[in-house]
Parts: C-alpha cells; sequence; structure tokens
C-alpha cells in the first residue's frame, strides 16, 4: 500500500493460521505424554522380542501425535474454524474441544475481542481543492467469525481498504472549512459508510474517531493571517460603534443644555471646580 494514499496499521495479527502458535497458545500435551509413557513402561517391562518392542513403541508415538492433533484448546477470546473434508463444519471454543485428526482441519483462529486500527488519507483534496492529511482509528470487532473466514480471502485487508476508500471519499466530498470544524460529522460519516462495507464479512464497527486534520504550512500560516486581521477588524467595529454611543450621548446633552440654561451654568461650573481640583 502506498505511503502516499493511506497508511493502515494492524496492532497484532488477529488470524492465526493452523500450525502457528502465539504466546498465549498451546496445545495440550499432557495425552501426548502419557501415551508415549504407557507405550515406553510397557515395552521395557516385557520380555518381548526388540522387534516388537520397536512396534510397540512406534505405535505409541502415533497415537501420542494423534491424541495431541485431536486435543485443542481456545482462549476465551478465540473461536477455532473446523473444515471437515474442505467442507465447513462448525466453529469451536472457548475451552478445551475435540476434532478428528486428518479429517477435521482448523484453517483459522480468530480473535473475537475488541481490535484497534489506525489508519490515515495523505495529501488528498478536499472539496475545495486542499490538499490535506487525516489520520483516525478504527475500534471493530468479528461478530461472525464463520463469514470472517469464509466469505473474504483476508479480512483485515479488506478492513483497512475499506477504511481508506471510505475516508478518501469523505474527504473529496467535504470543504476544509467543514472538516477543521466539523470532525464528530465526519466520524459519523465514516462509521456508516466502513459499517456497511464491512457487514457482509461478519465484521462490526463500533466507532471511528479522527484523531488530527493536518493542513499545508503555506496555508495555515494564511489562514492565520486571516483570522487575525479577523479580530482587527471586529475590534475596529466595536471602537467605532463605542464611539458612536458616545457622540449620541453628547448631542442629547447638548440639546438638554440649549433649553435648560440653568442646567449648563451649573454643569458649566462643576467643570471649572473639577479642573481646579485636579490642578491643585
Amino acid at each position: 500500500m502506498s505511503r502516499k494514499s493511506a497508511d493502515i496499521q494492524n496492532p497484532r495479527s488477529l488470524v492465526r493460521p493452523i500450525g502457528k502458535y502465539n504466546e498465549n497458545y498451546q496445545r495440550p500435551a499432557g495425552g501426548r505424554i502419557l501415551v508415549i509413557g504407557l507405550g515406553t513402561a510397557f515395552a521395557l517391562r516385557s520380555d518381548l522380542p526388540l522387534a516388537t518392542t520397536i512396534s510397540i513403541a512406534v505405535v505409541a508415538f502415533v497415537l501420542a501425535m494423534l491424541v495431541s492433533s485431536s486435543l485443542q484448546v481456545a482462549n476465551q477470546w478465540d473461536r477455532a474454524v473446523v473444515l471437515r473434508m474442505g467442507k465447513f463444519s462448525e466453529l469451536k471454543g472457548p475451552g478445551l474441544f475435540f476434532i478428528i485428526p486428518v479429517i477435521d482441519t482448523i484453517v483459522y483462529w480468530i480473535d473475537t475481542r475488541v481490535i484497534t486500527m489506525s489508519f490515515k488519507a495523505e495529501k488528498t483534496l478536499t472539496k475545495d481543492t486542499v490538499p490535506v492529511d487525516v489520520d483516525a482509528v478504527l475500534f471493530w470487532q468479528v461478530e461472525d467469525p464463520k463469514k470472517a473466514a469464509l466469505d473474504v480471502a483476508d479480512y483485515q485487508t479488506a478492513i483497512g481498504w475499506a477504511c481508506q476508500t471510505a475516508l478518501r471519499d469523505v474527504i473529496g466530498k467535504t470543504m476544509l472549512a467543514d472538516m477543521l470544524e466539523g470532525r464528530d460529522r465526519i466520524s459519523s460519516q465514516l462509521h456508516k459508510i466502513i459499517d456497511i462495507r464491512t457487514e457482509p464479512w461478519g465484521i462490526t464497527v463500533i466507532s471511528v474517531e479522527v484523531k488530527d486534520v493536518l493542513i499545508p504550512s503555506g496555508l495555515e500560516s494564511a489562514m492565520s493571517m486571516q483570522a487575525q486581521a479577523e479580530r482587527e477588524r471586529q475590534a475596529r467595529v466595536i471602537l467605532g460603534d463605542s464611539e458612536r454611543q458616545v457622540a449620541e450621548k453628547f448631542g442629547e446633552a447638548s440639546r438638554t443644555y440649549v433649553n435648560n440654561p440653568v442646567a449648563f451654568n451649573l454643569r458649566a461650573m462643576n467643570m471649572s471646580r473639577s479642573i481646579s481640583q485636579s490642578s491643585g
């Protein structure tokens, strides 16, 4: 996947093919050890010929392998997809379960816990042709392990592509201003689109969250200057409105003094007294 288009990070392997183990899973070895021990003890304590003793040991070893492959243990969050003669048989787990060696095959171990996946789109054009980088996080869960294993070849990769295309579609239909102000709305749109695309694969999308929206540094500086100019314009408008209100009050006061000479003389005397006090 191209770094210029999207970067999809899987935190861990969620699908375990048969024969591959992780730190939390081991096949039970008790039955195998028991069968081998009994066969070895019988062969050593009997007076049978060497060839017969070797045959018993080989049979014990084969039985031990069969017991080991028939006994399986699934963790609480794991589901084993079992095929019988190449056809889907059933889901197994959690806990101890049995399969028929050779006939039954476990093709996948599927994790049913809630999984987080981060993805992003780089240099993607918005509706007003502005290149942006968007980081988002997807929270999802395998609701139907059968569909996830059988209806899609690699559901992890499919989810990644669904996230990438959905994110690019939403960015291309959104203005930059709406994207910067309405992250919740974008997250809701992504949730709906990805959930519709992944539902046939047995996947449930729990939530999608847009972490960050990055714009080019040049555009960021221009937007900062524009915001500063807008704040200065608003300050000048407020100052002008205040001066207009003061002038209106002075006009009202002057009309009052014209019609009332006594009030005018008293006001003049009061101002003279104030000036003399401030001077003294």
